[in-house]
């Protein structure tokens, strides 16, 4: 997926139904789409988003804050 892909802007947490940041590779986990809310990732598979609620998965404090920091840096997150 690419950051400025306009499905990003209609794509929502399986669970929530809110929106979702795009966190692109930088350290080898590859793509991911993630809520902060629930504090759940979603992998993008070969830029196909995995949004089955079984495919995410719960990151813990560490990782939620990394992942805020990220997102707050990344030009293709969802409001």
């Amino acid at each position: 997926m690419k950051p400025d892909d306009p499905l990003l802007r209609i794509l929502a947490c399986p669970l929530d139904k809110g929106p979702l940041h795009l966190l692109t590779a930088d350290d080898g986990e590859g793509e991911v789409l993630y809520n902060p809310r629930l504090r759940r990732r979603y992998p993008v598979v070969d830029g196909v988003p995995q949004l089955l609620p079984s495919s995410g998965e719960q990151v813990p404090e560490e990782e939620h804050e990394r992942l805020l920091a990220r997102a707050a840096g990344a030009p293709g997150t969802a409001p």
